[in-house]
C-alpha cells in the first residue's frame, strides 16, 4: 500500500503567509526523511482563511528541489481553469527536475466559486476537461500537433520539455459523483476517492462500478483506488481523538458551509445531491465520524482500522489529512506523520 499525506498548506496563526510555506515545506522535509512515499498537494483558490496552496505545481517545483525520493502528487491540478499547454509545459518541467518523481492527479473541483472568480462557467468544466486532458497528452508524446476543440484550438505547436516519465506522469483522476466512477474507469485512470462528506461504506458500490467499467474497457489489471481521508495519530487513542476533535469538526462545518454555497450558485439537479450531502454533514457528532469516516487512533487502533477499510474497498493507498481542518500544532502533525510512517507503513509492506 501507498502512504502520502494530503497538504493544504494552512495558515500560521496571524503571522505572515511565507510563515505557512516554511512550516509546510518543512513538514514535507520530515516527510522524506521518514519514508513517506508520496507528499500531496491541493489546489485551492480564494480562501485565504483555509490555505495559501493556490499554485500547487509551483510548490512541487520547490518540493522537487529540495527532496530527493519522495514522490510529489498534485491532488488534483483543476484542468478547466488553466491553460492546457501551459499545464502540459509546467507539469513537464516538474518532472524533469524531479527526475520522474511527479505524480498528476486531475480533476474538476466542485467549488463553483472558484469557476466564477476566473470567469468560466461551471457547466463548461465537464466538456473543458475532456478537451484539456485530450491536449495534454498530445502535447507530452507528439513532437508537434494540431487541435480543434470548442475551446482550444492550435496549429502545428510543438511543447518542451517533454515529461522525464514516459510516455507522461502517471495520472490519477478523482471522482465525487456516482456517474463519474464508471466514467474514470473506461479511461483506464486510477481513482481518488473521498469521504469528507459521507461514510466508508457509501465507496464500496462507486469503486465496484468503477472497476466493472475498467474491466469492461479491457484495460490490465482491476483499476487502482487511492483513498483520501482525514487521519490522525497520537501515542493514544484517547489523546489522537482529543487532539484532533475540534479540527475535524471545524472543518466539516466549513465544508457544509462551502457545500451550500456551490449548491446555490450550481443549481438544477447538481444542488439537490449536494444539499443532501450537505445536511448530512450538518448532522454529523464526532463519535459518528470516528465510526464511519476517519481514522484517528493510536497506531495499533490505526492499523486495524485501516485493515478494515482495505478489506471493505478495496485499496492501493491512502492520502492522509494529517492537519484537516489546520488546526493542529504543527509539532503534533509532524508526530502523527512520524507515527504513520514508523508505526504503520511497515505493516502494509
Amino acid at each position: 500500500m501507498e502512504f502520502g499525506s494530503f497538504m493544504e498548506f494552512p495558515p500560521v496563526g496571524n503571522g505572515r503567509e511565507s510563515a505557512a510555506f516554511d512550516q509546510a515545506l518543512a513538514e514535507v522535509e520530515a516527510a522524506e526523511e521518514y519514508g513517506l512515499d508520496a507528499v500531496w498537494l491541493a489546489e485551492l483558490h480564494g480562501a485565504p482563511e483555509r490555505s495559501v496552496l493556490s499554485a500547487p505545481i509551483m510548490l512541487a517545483s520547490a518540493i522537487g528541489a529540495r527532496t530527493s525520493r519522495v514522490k510529489i502528487g498534485i491532488a488534483v491540478q483543476v484542468l478547466p481553469l488553466s491553460h492546457p499547454l501551459r499545464l502540459a509545459e509546467e507539469a513537464a518541467t516538474v518532472d524533469q527536475i524531479s527526475h520522474g518523481r511527479l505524480i498528476y492527479g486531475i480533476g474538476r473541483s466542485g467549488v463553483v466559486r472558484t469557476y466564477e472568480d476566473y470567469g468560466i462557467s461551471y457547466g463548461e468544466s465537464r466538456e473543458r476537461f475532456a478537451e484539456t486532458l485530450d491536449i495534454l497528452k498530445r502535447a507530452w508524446t507528439q513532437p508537434s500537433f494540431s487541435y480543434e476543440g470548442k475551446y482550444h484550438s492550435f496549429n502545428n505547436v510543438s511543447v518542451t520539455p517533454k515529461p522525464y516519465q514516459q510516455p507522461y506522469p502517471e495520472l490519477r483522476m478523482a471522482a465525487a459523483t456516482p456517474e463519474t466512477f464508471p466514467q474514470i474507469g473506461r479511461l483506464g485512470l486510477p481513482i481518488f476517492v473521498a469521504v469528507r462528506q459521507g461514510p466508508f461504506t457509501q465507496l464500496a458500490g462507486h469503486i465496484k462500478a468503477y472497476r466493472d467499467a475498467y474491466a469492461a474497457a479491457g484495460h490490465p489489471g482491476r483499476g487502482q483506488v487511492f483513498l483520501r481521508v482525514p487521519a490522525y495519530l497520537a501515542e493514544t487513542r484517547e489523546r489522537a481523538r482529543v487532539e484532533a476533535r475540534d479540527s475535524i469538526m471545524g472543518f466539516f462545518q466549513y465544508q457544509a458551509e462551502l457545500g451550500r454555497d456551490s449548491a446555490r450558485r450550481a443549481g438544477g439537479d447538481i444542488a439537490v445531491e449536494r444539499l443532501r450531502r450537505v445536511e448530512r454533514l450538518e448532522a454529523l457528532t464526532y463519535d459518528e465520524a470516528l465510526a464511519t469516516q476517519l481514522l484517528v487512533d493510536d497506531p495499533d487502533g490505526f492499523t486495524a482500522r485501516l485493515r478494515e477499510v482495505e478489506d471493505e474497498i478495496g485499496l492501493d493507498g491512502i492520502l492522509a489529512e494529517l492537519n484537516c481542518g489546520g488546526k493542529i500544532p504543527q509539532e503534533r502533525v509532524v508526530n502523527a506523520l512520524r507515527l504513520l510512517c514508523k508505526e504503520v507503513k511497515p505493516r502494509f509492506h
